[in-house]
């Protein structure tokens, strides 16, 4: 008996640790940890100068006269800069409706996506199209706006890097507010 208690205690033993041993997940390696990137809230300043738009921007960006009225917006912090370049119309809106938009579609290769949204504000007759471009393009968002008579600016964000969209996403998504912003308080100047 002491013998059959000794059988069946070393079986119960040997089921105790396959049952143990055989219900846990196999040990996988952990992922690479991705370093979190929050940015403050910088407040709003008005730029006001003698070109025909004036608009609000991020103090965290540094504006740069360019000449005619082409401006930088850079962000030293994230390394970026968004270009403004502004063309007066001349009976060539088309055209510049074909070059603002060839400019996005130049990164169809490297994009996994593009999500254009219209932008329309009566009020100041400010008429527009703002650019989401997914994946490792040179730019991560563009703009355009027009008040389909006299003026029209274009506005794109570039990086100071090789690009690789899980990296800058934090950043390039900040920006991308603050070029939302700038478009949606951009006024013409009469």
């Amino acid at each position: 008996m002491k013998r059959t208690h000794k059988l069946l205690a070393s079986i119960l033993l040997g089921l105790s640790g396959l049952l143990l041993t055989g219900c846990g997940e196999d040990p996988k390696p952990k992922p690479e940890a991705f370093l979190r990137l929050d940015y403050q809230l910088g407040t709003l300043k008005h730029y006001e100068s003698g070109c025909p738009f004036v608009f609000d921007y991020n103090s965290f960006a540094t504006v740069k006269e360019q000449g005619n009225c082409n401006l930088t917006l850079e962000y030293p912090k994230m390394k970026a800069t968004v270009y403004l370049t502004y063309k007066p119309v001349n009976n060539n809106l088309p055209l510049l409706l074909r070059d603002a938009e060839k400019l996005t579609y130049d990164h169809v290769i490297k994009a996994d996506n593009i999500n254009a949204q219209p932008f329309v504000n009566e009020h100041a007759k400010v008429f527009g199209m703002f650019s989401q471009v997914g994946g490792d393009a040179a730019t991560n968002a563009q703009f355009y706006v027009t008040d389909s008579t006299r003026h029209f600016l274009t506005a794109s964000l570039y990086f100071y890097a090789k690009p690789n969209y899980d990296s800058v996403m934090p950043a390039a998504a900040y920006i991308k507010e603050d070029m939302r912003n700038l478009m949606e308080t951009l006024h013409w100047r009469q």
